[in-house]
Parts: structure tokens; sequence; C-alpha cells
């Protein structure tokens, strides 16, 4: 069976695209709050990766819906602190409090701020943690491979325009390999997310974390290895890729955890 997007969100990956090329991040006025479809997620998440978008962007449009709440997040122990927000929150187990800000921690990626919360008064109890966690997952996910398609495309451009010997760097069989791998893992690891949103099974959604966390890192250090030492100078637009997938490749639980997630469920 074929599995592809519909009409209707293929579009909408398209207008977001286009909304956000044009530097907008106002993310209420295309109607990205009103997305609760996993698959639909997805299509969301990867074009926020694709453009690099900062901010909590999974607490506030994947995981805070899912609790019913605004704001962010922190899921102790694989995210055990939340981003920076106006508003926290803390699960525990599966109860929810509201939770003051205590310290905050500088992350890699210099967008990506990081806050040590503490619990206070409950807000709610039975609350779908694991869902709302797998969302956070998936969301991360989808991210990550919007992240390496960004790069990816950075990488081919620069790639045809930086000459060595007289020659674009681009026409060396080396790094026509090298990119070809990383497309290779991007589109391997594509057909996992998708998958994992349609299912929402923890094995699934662990495995589309894996896939894509290794595929943009293939494509964050075939990105560096290409434009070289420029491409990690914070002035160059590469760096905010290369910082985002470094911070969220780990993010929403290691991939160890993860890796044990799938296997224990073989």
């Amino acid at each position: 069976m074929r599995f592809a997007l519909s009409a209707e969100q293929a579009d909408f990956g398209a207008v977001l695209h286009g909304f956000l090329a044009q530097g907008r991040r106002d993310l209420a006025a295309v109607g990205v709050g009103d997305v609760s479809d996993p698959v639909d997620l997805v299509v969301v998440f990867e074009e926020l990766g694709h453009h690099a978008v900062d901010g909590p962007v999974v607490e506030t449009y994947a995981v805070g819906p899912a609790l019913g709440i605004g704001g962010s997040v922190a899921f102790p122990p694989h995210v055990p602190h939340a981003a920076e927000a106006d508003r926290y929150h803390l699960v525990e187990g599966t109860t929810l409090r509201e939770a003051t800000p205590v310290t905050t921690h500088a992350s890699v990626d210099p967008a990506r701020t990081l806050v040590e919360v503490t619990g206070g008064p409950v807000v709610a109890t039975d609350v779908p943690a694991a869902r709302a966690f797998d969302l956070g997952v998936l969301a991360c996910s989808a991210q990550l491979l919007g992240l390496g398609r960004a790069m990816l495309e950075l990488t081919t451009a620069h790639a045809k325009t930086r000459v060595q010997f007289g020659r674009p760097i681009g026409s060396f069989q080396a790094v026509k390999h090298h990119l070809a791998d990383v497309l290779i893992g991007l589109e391997l690891a594509r057909p996992l997310v998708f998958g994992a949103a349609v299912t929402m099974a923890p094995r699934d959604v662990s495995a589309a974390k894996v896939a894509t966390s290794e595929a943009a890192w293939r494509a964050a250090r075939t990105a560096l290895q290409v434009h070289g030492a420029i491409g990690y100078t914070a002035e160059y637009e590469l760096s905010r890729f290369l910082v985002r997938t470094r911070a969220l490749r780990t993010a929403w639980g290691s991939l160890s955890f993860h890796r044990n997630r799938v296997l224990e469920a073989l």
C-alpha cells in the first residue's frame, strides 16, 4: 500500500513554507495552533525545522495541547528542564503541576534556553502523559527531518558555487557521494516519521526519533565538512541549523532510551 500526504496536507505544508520563508513567525496567523492530528503535526514541524524556527514550539503546539495547557513543560527524567517560556508546568507520572522556574541553563543552541523548574499546585491528575510525551518525540523527530533537509539544500548550493582547482567542488565524486548519503538517510527516515504519526505506537515513535537524529547528524557533519570552518561561525546561516540539530538530537529522550524502547517492543 502506498502512503502519501493528501492534497490538503501538501498544500498546507507549501503555504507554511512560503509563510516562514518570508521571515514571519506569527504561527497562529496561519493556523498552526489549530493542528492536532499527528500526521498534520509532522507536516508542520518538518517546516518549522526546515526554517529553524526558535522557541518552545514542541511544547506549545504538540505537547501542551495534548495536556490541555499553554506554555512549556518538563517531563523528567527524559525532559528534565522546560524550554524557556512565559508559563511552566511539570509532569510527574500522570499528574500535572504548575511549575516555577528556578535556574536557567544555557544550551548548545543559543536560541534554546532551558529552565530548571520546581513543582507547585496540582493542575490535573490522570493526564495523558504518555501520549503527550510521544507527541513531543514525534514533533522533535519531524523538526530534525526538516533541519536535515535545510542543511542538505544549503550544502548543495554551496558545493555548486565554491570553486577549487578551477571546478565547483560539487563536481567532485567524493562530495557527490557524501551528499547522496545524506539524501538517502533523510529519505529512509521520512516514512518512519509519518508511519509513527499514523500508529502513534511508542516503538514506532522511538524508531523515528533514532532515524531522524542520525540522518540529521549526518547532514550536519557533511555540511560542516563541505563548508569548512565558515559553516560554524555565528554569522553564517548554516550555524543555526548545526546547533539546533546538536540540541534536538538528544532532546525528548536520548538515543539509547529510544533504541531500548524499540528493542523491548520486538
